[in-house]
Order: structure tokens, then C-alpha cells, then sequence
């Protein structure tokens, strides 16, 4: 029994000595921020907000000790939302915001509101893929492994300015939600602009987070033309839908169990789409050229032809016409990537990683996605019961 005791208690002292200065200087920074953020906007709060508030300080501290990159990160994102809130404060006299400003002041305007940070966001994440495959491709990328080129390093660092616009621009519109009215705001993962932007950035954080475990970027080119993709469905989505518009929240969805849900399933999403693109990285180095074609153009190519077969004799409406056009250019441009990926696929193997370190890679994203997608689908059914009246109607 002593000795059980003396061995926790050497491996807490173990703990503890382990943190440096700058550890318990993050962790203070944390605390002094909730205790301001509560200190000032407490009233404001409602009882899940301050649930997360309280939660957000231990899990925030744990997760900049794990991961050293997280504290500049944190700090930035807190530092940058507090002055937009700020900016937002000084253009009127009483308590909250002036929204008008957000067109008005330059810092909001061009820079800090949440729909500037968010195009902003997207800018980065392109710049950051295009940077990531000039690297792939720079002959200092030419032995397998090697994540020194300039181009790789740039779009590693693009990416983590992409992530940190997108938190900015996540924090920031939730403090203007709130500014609308009393009972429009709410966390920004209630529609499908918002939660792609979660998507973006929770997807580009897993990434960065394997790109430093596995000492390597030369993965970076294939995980960010899936953020890329994202992105541009988020620019169609804004520019056709206006969907960057804050919305009241519907009545199924002002439930708590939203709030959970709703980044439980991206955490998962944004897993499994990492390890696809890798996978696909990991099957141009492992598969023969001959079912690379076979199973990633032929069997796509054999679907357009029955889709257009459909759309020329299957006589379908207006609806399944434009359905079926919308799928051809998906699946056409699909395939089409796969074939250039498919005739590239000596000089692109050559700076990938061995196939032992992505299959690894994988095999820890998809345990971290379906963990969380196995929760985000229980509590789906909590909500789904208090909504409808029924778990999984």
C-alpha cells in the first residue's frame, strides 16, 4: 500500500517538475483571461456558456502542455477577438456593439470582422496548398520524407495563418451573433457556412498536429486540396447563397445537445478526410499502376457513362437533370485528378513518406474519428429525442 502510494505520488512530483516557465506562464494567461471574460460578460452568460468557460480553462492548459504550438495559437486568437471586440465597443456609448461598424472601421472592415477573417481564411488555405505542391515539387523535396524545401515550409505557415483567421473570424461572429439580439446568438456550428468552416480549420489543426509528430510535409499537398475543396464550396456558398448572413438559430436547434453534437461529428469528419487524402497518397506508392486505373478512373469513368446514358434517355425533370449535371462535373473532375495523379505517380512517390509511416498516420486519425463520430452519433440521438420525440426519426 506504501508503495502504491509513494508511486503516484513520484509520478504527480514527475508531472509537475516537468512544466517549464512558460507552461505555468500559458496556464496563467488562460485563467486570468476566463476570470476577465467571466468578470465582464458573466451576466451575459447563460449556464451552458459558463459550463464552457470553466471547461475551456483546464482542457485549453492541458492541450498547449501537450502541444507547444496550441499556446501562440491560443493567445493569438484571444488577443485578436478581444480587439474586434473592442473596435466593435468604441463606436458606441453603451454597453455592446455597433454592427455597422464592422463596414466602417478599417481594422473590422478589411481585417478583423468575422466575415473579413473568414475570406481571409479561405485566401491562406489556398495560397498555403499551392505553396505546399510548388514545395512537393522543388528538387529539395526530392528525397522521400524531406519537409525542408522553402515552398513546404511556407505552406505550413500559410496553414497555420489560415487556422488562426478562422478561429479570429469563428470567435469574432460569435460576439456579433449576440450583438443582433438577445435571442439570436449562439455558437457558430449552426449551419452548414458555419460548420465548414469548422470543418477547415478543426481538419488543417489534426494535420499540422501529424505533420510535427512525423517530422514530415511532404503529406501537406494531398490533406489541403481537400481543405481547398472546402474552401471553394464555402466561396460559391457565400457569394450565391449570401449564407454568411447570422441567422436565428431554428427551433430544433436551440438545444444544447447542438453544442456538442455538432463538433463531436466534424472532429470525425475532418479525421476520415485527412486519412483519405493520405490514403490515396499511400496508394499511388503501393498499388500497381494498372489497378490504379482500374479502380480510381475506369470505375468512375464507368459511372458517368450510366449517368449520362440516364440523363440522355431517362427523360428525368428539371430537378434530377440538374442533380445529375452537378454529379458529372464531381465525378468527371475526380477522376480526371486521379489520372494526373496516376501519370505523376514516380516523381510524387519519390518525396512521399515510407508507406509503414502513413499507414500509421491513418490508423491514428480514423481511432481519433471514430471515437468522436461514435459520440457526436449518440448524442445526435439525445437531440434528435428531445426535438422530435424520437431517437432516430
Amino acid at each position: 500500500m506504501n508503495t502504491t502510494t509513494t508511486t503516484l505520488d513520484l509520478g504527480r512530483q514527475s508531472l509537475m517538475s516537468r512544466r517549464s516557465p512558460s507552461d505555468w506562464l500559458f496556464a496563467a494567461l488562460v485563467i486570468g483571461g476566463a476570470a476577465y471574460a467571466f468578470r465582464r460578460y458573466g451576466v451575459s452568460m447563460d449556464g451552458y456558456e459558463k459550463g464552457i468557460l470553466f471547461g475551456a480553462v483546464p482542457a485549453l492548459i492541458a492541450l498547449g502542455w501537450f502541444w507547444g504550438a496550441l499556446r501562440l495559437l491560443a493567445v493569438a486568437v484571444g488577443g485578436a477577438s478581444l480587439l474586434a471586440i473592442n473596435l466593435y465597443a468604441r463606436t458606441t456609448d453603451s454597453f455592446g456593439a455597433d454592427l455597422v461598424a464592422g463596414g466602417q472601421v478599417f481594422w473590422l472592415k478589411y481585417l478583423l470582422s468575422s466575415q473579413s477573417a473568414i475570406l481571409w481564411m479561405g485566401t491562406l488555405f489556398f495560397m498555403s496548398t499551392l505553396f505546399y505542391w510548388f514545395g512537393f515539387f522543388s528538387r529539395q523535396a526530392g528525397v522521400a520524407g524531406n519537409g525542408d524545401s522553402a515552398g513546404l515550409r511556407i505552406g505550413s505557415g500559410l496553414a497555420w495563418a489560415a487556422v488562426f483567421m478562422a478561429l479570429t473570424g469563428t470567435m469574432v461572429r460569435w460576439y456579433e451573433s449576440h450583438q443582433i439580439a438577445p435571442l439570436v446568438g449562439h455558437i457558430p456550428v449552426s449551419n452548414l457556412y458555419e460548420v465548414f468552416v469548422l470543418f477547415c480549420w478543426l481538419t488543417t489543426l489534426f494535420y499540422l498536429y501529424y505533420e510535427a509528430h512525423y517530422k514530415t510535409r511532404t503529406l501537406g499537398p494531398f490533406v489541403m486540396l481537400v481543405i481547398s475543396s472546402a474552401v471553394g464550396f464555402l466561396a460559391w456558398y457565400i457569394f450565391a447563397r449570401e449564407a454568411h448572413e447570422i441567422q436565428p438559430l431554428l427551433p430544433a436547434l436551440q438545444s444544447w445537445w447542438m453544442k456538442l453534437h455538432v463538433p463531436a461529428n466534424f472532429i470525425g469528419y475532418g479525421t476520415f478526410a485527412l486519412s483519405a487524402m493520405v490514403a490515396l497518397a499511400c496508394l499511388l506508392k503501393t498499388s500497381t499502376t494498372r489497378n490504379l486505373w482500374i479502380g480510381l478512373v475506369g470505375l468512375p469513368a464507368g459511372v458517368l457513362v450510366l449517368m449520362g446514358l440516364y440523363a440522355l434517355f431517362g427523360a428525368p425533370d428539371a430537378g434530377m437533370q440538374g442533380a445529375l449535371t452537378k454529379g458529372l462535373r464531381m465525378i468527371g473532375g475526380t477522376a480526371a485528378f486521379f489520372a494526373v495523379m496516376i501519370l505523376l505517380r514516380t516523381p510524387v512517390n519519390a518525396r512521399t513518406p515510407t508507406p509503414e509511416l502513413m499507414d500509421d498516420l491513418m490508423y491514428k486519425a480514423i481511432a481519433v474519428g471514430f471515437a468522436f463520430f461514435t459520440i457526436a452519433t449518440v448524442l445526435g440521438a439525445f437531440w434528435a429525442a428531445e426535438a422530435w420525440g424520437g431517437y432516430w426519426s
